[in-house]
């Protein structure tokens, strides 16, 4: 369970935990409110956060992480042995202790070793009976105990000891976490926290579909009389083929949600604070009650309790009311005096507690709603107290100081790491300042913005102002000063915080020890870009040229370097591939760097070393940037390339770099391999006997390359270096040598480094999967190569004859490697920056440098971008929206900046029919990105008072077709034009101008095809909505939720008609709220990562029980460092769901299936793609589990979303009709099933090809539900389609044809029954003799097997004859792949799961 340490500021070591026992009103608190039961099974904790990583339906994610633990550190544990043992200490057994609370009976309470008391009194302050306590103090045979201590650490405490809950006196902050408690528990099922996007609430929308907890299907009505009772019949716009997308449907009302009322009013009276005579008689606030019988009453919280007093709303008299009714708790106060609240908040806590924890536990980062219902406003006390108190910039619950950030940052990575539990602690701690920096963050930035903080140099113009706020410094994205004149201007000031902060996230991914960088978040909020960042200590009272030790301020023209930087940061410089170089300074000498100019090194006050301004990172993308007397690679003159871009700062992603590296790594075997070869062949000629070079025990060969970039490549590149004999003996020390060849190690451990599944595909042109097989069968050399790489890294490169160091040597040269005796390949960052001169003597390297640039790019363009179509092509990649498609791209290294290229390359794609879902939802990506860019600019004119007319007004010229709409300006008696003249200065571009309400539809549709083809180089038609819509085959309602979630724009929900001529489909009331768009950097829980990874391996080979066991100790793992909720751990549930279903474990597949749908919704988007990914996975489980009406309302749910999002036009909606429609079959509902699995049929023919197995298996089930109707004709014309498909691609042979030819027998013999009965009637009339015709309905188990098979599950048989054969059959096929000839498999060959699980 989580250490409740948590809510101290990290830097614990000079914090004394004094009072910070933050109840759980409080903050950081709330987050445990879930009861220990629940908490126990979901080892959820009480912390949380959150970051995006494993991606849904298998998609191969990058993280850096794997590489930073081999690549930086070394310090990878010896094997998984060590790490097995270390979890087993985590968890120690747990025991049960009884305890008493004034009042109730005593309970049991199940606690384990680790926890601190504190944990303890936040279950009581959750359970219905206790909640209402929260000052009291736990006691075990008269002693207090510590709220930080361990349990274990607590002398005599033991099984079945009794702990004593004690009533303690209550000081202002208890009073006040008192009152904050009661309103929280009044507030508990009130979802507006959510809808407004505060205190890390969010939607969720399951247990309406699933009328509450999954789990106790037992309760349910009995299995029999199931069948009748369902209504199947979906609501009209969920049918195929239905036009309309309405948008309430997306947030149902919730029963629950209608509020109980429990009393009209809580309020801090206006009598506070008590005067001085008051005080020494011990009050300490007075509240103002209205209850729900119109009863008004004044209450003084006092330290012995809260009791009515005699005051009224305008005389103060602070003596004891008689009866005075004093209570402990407030609760039991008003419980005396209004039977209503009584009544109501019994009602409300049962269901409180009946809800699922995890509709209720924080999520780690705020999720924002676009759609909300209109919620009331209503009086509430403490919320209007935050607004003026704590959200302004001091914590309440750290005791009397701001929180120091930087501090608190750099403290957590300082912790040590040498073990498991050691790096938990550290990862936890990490996470946990992260999340509530970028919170601080957030909250800070949106109030500098609307104008509530003070500028530091508040005489400047409103863009040039700097701000600071909560220990946190705020600067917005304009080119001030001219810094950015050269770069781009302002375009550029906007694009550098980004590739800061992803320079920010590549360093502290590396976590290099005593290299520090800085807590940096960026928020877009109403068309301004925020950079938030913590503050280095001493940085503001001197000066930056002083402070400067390492780097440049002026972008290169004067340069200095400091050693101490160089050591830090050559550590950095594998894992990231920076070439260390050398750069010349104002007076002409040279600097040796190793990081690009721009990197600046400031010594703290605190004696840490600091690295900031990181945006050039990674090496510039010379597709978009053009430079004199510079010539780019055919492949990337053919697209058009270089193209002019907004600004000079485009760089190449860090996946692109990794992507590339591997793919040189794979020519560089191949090179070594085919010279052996030719010297081989030589010798043999000369019969001298060859020398073997000494082979490593190698546990590596794993990595043989499964494609080759097609010869052509091998050719240029060998080409392209003049073949001259390499004279130049290596000189290096030994130890150098050694260091620098570690790389080929590291490169060739399959699972530490990056993706090696997608490294397969890497090499766009080789179309055909079988293509390296005859290359690699050609070069026998190969495996020999392997040893020599090998055995160059086991010697320092003395014992290897000459003739092989050439082959490296040459190797080495032709793929541009750093090293000539190893393949090393970094780049340069500085290279075509502006302003930045190289010493003489490194000519060589700047060409040669130049040349991997132009390489790189060209690799973007010729390989990246067809690889992801080849994905789509073959569905192993499926983009359901913008964000999917955005995390495609990035994937393969991808900026959406080529969006315009990877379109134009679908669109000259031979297959494009099959790519109409890609390029429809890409053309919708790049348009709302445009309409984006353009609000932007459009909202900086617009003054506060105007910001839901201007908002309307954009969206009407933007989705309406309403051709003139007209912009409604604020009435005019509020203007009042002379007070106006003053305050023109106060917010950021708060000039009084309407500008904004001259936009008109046809304006702003020329304004998206320009942006669309200045910044994406792509032509968009459109010169209104309606030709868009009707070009694309887009939808409004898929616009609108995508450039609401780009722009933070909140809407209110309802039918919008956006289709009317005569009035706009949008007014101002409509606009609810404008949110932040956050950017920031997700700390990774590495271990756990680990854990998982080998999960899904042993999984893959078949080894489910023991991948089962390692995903449950991921889980842990994750629970342990991100608390109970976040986008990884919901992977994890997924995949244990699915083992446990097929090991046969239903309930619990359901159970872990439920969590994982769960918390897709709070942390994802109740409409995210992976969140209707689980609910297909969900209903298959329900299905499975004999809940049946259940499992339809969660497929109708999933179609509706599917059809919002992206429309019905995707292949994923295939397998979604399929699944309906098998069901609707099972509940013999036959016409309605047809009408889904004929559009499953369409769409599968549409997408895989007529040919496709796919198709066949359609075919099939939609000739099955044509004989339960008895249309044997109709049946027999789709299995005979089938027929043909499975015996064209598999053969006569195959069992699934042979299957396929006994269904046709079967299908004809019922027909010519149902015929012979036909003829029998009209021949003989009424009295024939009938034969009973057999109708059966489907049983269930047929539709089960089914629904598993399309779902890609296939059940192992498990007798241990068949379990030997797969393990032998999963063997041979990773042999087959290993030899680089992974056949393309069937599509239903077995252990396919679903989610081909990624295995990174």
């Amino acid at each position: 369970m989580v250490s409740k340490t948590d809510d101290i500021p990290a830097s614990v070591p000079n914090c004394s935990p004094v009072d910070i026992a933050d109840e759980a009103g409080e903050g950081a608190g709330d987050c445990i409110e879930s009861s220990k039961a629940s908490l126990k099974d979901s080892c959820a904790c009480g912390h949380s956060e959150d970051t995006t990583m494993v991606n849904g339906s298998g998609i191969h994610e990058h993280t850096e992480e794997a590489e930073s633990k081999q690549d930086g550190c070394g310090e990878v544990d010896g094997g998984d042995e060590s790490n097995e043992q270390e979890v087993i200490v985590i968890q120690d057994t747990g025991f049960t202790v009884k305890i008493q609370a004034p009042g109730t009976e005593p309970f049991d309470l199940q606690v384990s070793p680790q926890e601190m008391v504190q944990e303890i009194h936040q279950v009581l302050m959750d359970r219905e009976d206790t909640c209402h306590r929260t000052c009291f103090s736990l006691q075990l045979d008269g002693n207090v105990l510590d709220n930080f201590a361990e349990l274990k650490s607590i002398e005599g405490l033991q099984e079945g000891s009794l702990l004593k809950v004690v009533e303690e006196p209550y000081t202002v902050r208890e009073a006040r976490i008192h009152v904050r408690h009661i309103r929280d528990l009044l507030k508990s099922l009130d979802p507006s926290d959510a809808y407004n996007g505060v205190d890390c609430n969010s939607l969720s929308f399951l247990s309406i579909f699933t009328d509450g907890d999954l789990g106790e299907s037992g309760k349910r009505k009995k299995k029999g009389s199931e069948l009748e009772q369902i209504d199947c019949t979906p609501p009209e716009h969920i049918l195929p083929g239905s036009k309309e997308r309405p948008l309430v449907p997306l947030q149902p009302q919730n029963k629950d949600w209608k509020p109980m009322q429990c009393l009209k009013v809580l309020t801090m009276s206006g009598w506070n604070p008590p005067p001085g005579n008051r005080k020494m008689h011990g009050d300490l606030m007075y509240l103002y009650i209205v209850t729900v019988e119109e009863r008004h009453i004044s209450i003084t919280a006092s330290t012995r309790g809260f009791y009515l007093n005699q005051s009224t709303t305008y005389t103060f008299n602070p003596k004891p009311a008689n009866p005075s009714f004093l209570s402990h708790s407030l609760v039991e106060l008003l419980s005396q005096i209004s039977p209503a609240f009584k009544r109501n908040f019994t009602a409300l806590q049962k269901k409180r507690v009946q809800r699922h924890p995890f509709e209720r536990i924080a999520t780690p980062f705020q999720v924002y709603s676009w759609t909300a219902p209109q919620v009331d406003h209503a009086m509430d006390c403490v919320r209007a107290e935050d607004a003026y108190t704590s959200r302004l910039g001091y914590e309440e619950h750290i005791p009397g100081q701001t929180r120091d950030w930087n501090e608190e940052l750099q403290t957590t990575r300082e912790l040590p790491r040498k073990n498991l539990p050691e790096r938990l602690l550290r990862e936890r701690a990490i996470f946990k300042v992260h999340s509530d920096f970028a919170a601080a963050a957030t909250r800070g930035a949106m109030a500098v913005i609307d104008g509530n903080v003070m500028a530091i140099n508040p005489g400047e113009e409103t863009r040039m102002q700097m701000f600071i706020w909560n220990n946190i410094f705020f600067s917005l994205g304009f080119d001030v000063r001219d810094h950015y004149r050269e770069l781009g201007g302002d375009a550029a000031a906007h694009a550098a915080p980004t590739n800061d902060l992803n320079g920010v996230r590549a360093y502290g991914a590396v976590d290099v020890e005593g290299l520090y960088t800085l807590g940096t978040v960026v928020v877009d909020y109403r068309g301004y870009r925020v950079t938030a960042q913590s503050i280095i200590p001493g940085i503001l009272e001197r000066e930056q040229e002083q402070s400067v030790i390492y780097g440049s301020i002026d972008f290169g023209k004067t340069v200095v370097s400091h050693t101490k930087y160089l050591e830090l940061l050559e550590k950095t410089s594998r894992p990231l591939k920076v070439q260390r170089h050398g750069v010349l300074n104002e007076k002409n000498e040279a600097v040796e760097l190793c990081s690009s100019v721009e990197c600046k090194g400031i010594i703290g006050n605190d004696g840490r070393h600091y690295i900031l301004d990181l945006l050039r990172t990674f090496p510039p993308d010379l597709n978009f940037l053009p430079v004199e007397g510079e010539e780019l690679p055919p492949e990337s003159q053919r697209q058009g390339f270089p193209r002019q871009h907004r600004h000079r700062l485009a760089c190449l992603r860090q996946e692109l770099i990794e992507a590339f590296v591997e793919h040189r790594y794979l020519l560089f075997m191949k090179m070594a391999a085919l010279q052996l070869m030719q010297q081989k062949a030589n010798k043999d000629a000369n019969k001298t006997p060859l020398l073997e070079a000494p082979a490593l025990p190698s546990t590596e060969t794993s990595e043989t390359p499964t494609e080759s970039k097609a010869d052509s490549q091998t050719q240029k590149t060998e080409s392209d270096v003049p073949e001259e004999p390499a004279t130049e003996a290596s000189t290096e020390s030994a130890e150098q040598a050694d260091s620098n060849t570690t790389a080929c190690e590291e490169k060739s451990k399959p699972t530490t480094n990056g993706p090696l599944e997608p490294a397969a595909i890497q090499n766009g042109e080789c179309k055909n999967p079988l293509d390296g097989k005859e290359l690699d069968e050609s070069i026998p050399g190969l495996a020999q190569a392997k040893e020599l790489a090998e055995s160059l890294v086991a010697e320092d490169g003395s014992g290897i004859d000459p003739k092989s160091r050439e082959v490296v040597m040459n190797a080495c040269k032709a793929v541009g490697s750093v090293s000539s005796t190893s393949f090393d390949i970094r780049f340069n960052p500085d290279i075509f920056s502006p302003g930045v001169r190289f010493p003489d003597d490194s000519a060589d390297d700047i060409l040669k440098q130049k040349r991997l640039l132009k390489d790189g790019a060209a690799f973007l363009v010729s390989c990246q971008i067809p690889s992801l179509v080849k994905d789509c092509l073959d569905h192993s990649t499926l983009p359901v929206d913008g964000a999917t498609l955005t995390e495609a791209l990035h994937q393969r290294g991808i900026n959406v900046r080529y969006l315009g290229t990877v379109l134009e390359f679908v669109d000259k794609t031979p297959a494009k029919a099959q790519l109409k879902h890609f390029y429809r939802i890409g053309i919708s990506e790049m348009i709302t990105r445009c309409a984006k860019h353009i609000f932007k600019t459009y909202l900086q004119g617009v003054e506060l008072s105007a910001l839901s007319a201007a908002v309307s007004h954009f969206l009407n010229c933007f989705l309406s077709s309403f051709p003139d709409a007209v912009a409604h300006l604020p009435p005019d008696e509020l203007v009042s034009r002379r007070k106006n003249r003053k305050r023109r200065n106060r917010v950021p571009g708060g000039s009084d101008n309407t500008a904004w309400a001259s936009l008109t539809p046809s304006e702003l549709w020329k304004n998206i095809a320009s942006e669309g083809q200045s910044y994406y180089h792509f032509t968009v038609q459109c010169e209104s909505v309606d030709q868009v819509v009707e070009t694309y085959g887009l939808q409004k309602s898929t616009l609108l939720r995508e450039i609401s979630i780009k722009t933070g724009i909140q809407i209110l929900i309802k039918e919008y008609n956006f289709d009317s001529r005569h009035k706009p489909a949008f007014t101002e009331e409509d606009i609810l709220n404008i949110f932040p768009v956050v950017k920031h950097v997700n700390p990774k829980a590495s271990d756990a990562f680990h854990f998982f990874q080998s999960g899904q391996a042993k999984v893959q080979q078949g080894f489910l029980k023991e991948g089962c066991e390692l995903i449950n100790e991921a889980l842990n793992l994750f629970n342990n460092v991100y608390g109970a909720m976040h986008v990884e751990i919901c992977a994890c549930l997924r995949l244990l769901a699915r083992l446990n279903y097929i090991m046969g474990d239903h309930a619990e597949a359901l159970s872990n299936q439920q969590k994982a749908v769960l918390m897709s919704e709070r942390v994802l988007g109740i409409e995210h793609p992976n969140t209707i990914q689980e609910y297909m996975h969900l209903a298959l489980y329900c299905f499975a589990n004999g809940q049946l009406s259940t499992a339809l309302k969660l497929l109708y749910r999933a179609r509706y979303l599917m059809l919002l999002v992206c429309g019905e036009d995707h292949p994923e909606m295939a397998l979604l009709d399929s699944n309906i429609g098998l069901v609707l079959h099972g509940v013999m509902e036959y016409d309605l099933s047809l009408r889904f699995l004929e559009n499953a049929l369409d769409v599968s023919t549409k997408y895989h090809g007529p040919r496709s197995l796919k198709v066949a298996l359609s075919h099939h089930l939609v000739a099955r539900v044509y004989e339960s109707k008895a249309e044997f004709r109709s049946a027999l014309q789709h299995e005979k389609e089938g027929y043909t498909i499975y015996k064209n691609q598999m053969g006569e042979a195959h069992e699934k044809t042979k299957e396929s030819s006994e269904y046709l027998k079967h299908l004809t013999q019922q027909a010519v029954a149902l015929q012979r009965t036909m003829n029998e009637i009209y021949k003989n009339g009424s009295n024939a003799s009938i034969m009973p015709l057999k109708f059966t309905a489907p049983s269930m188990a047929s539709v089960l097997e089914q629904l598993n098979i399309i779902n890609g599950i296939i059940f192992i048989p498990l007798s241990q004859k068949d379990l030997e054969n797969l393990k032998a059959e999963v063997q041979r096929r990773q042999q087959l792949q290993e030899l680089g000839r992974s056949e393309e498999l069937p599509e239903d060959s077995p252990l396919e799961l679903e989610d081909k699980i990624p295995v990174d």
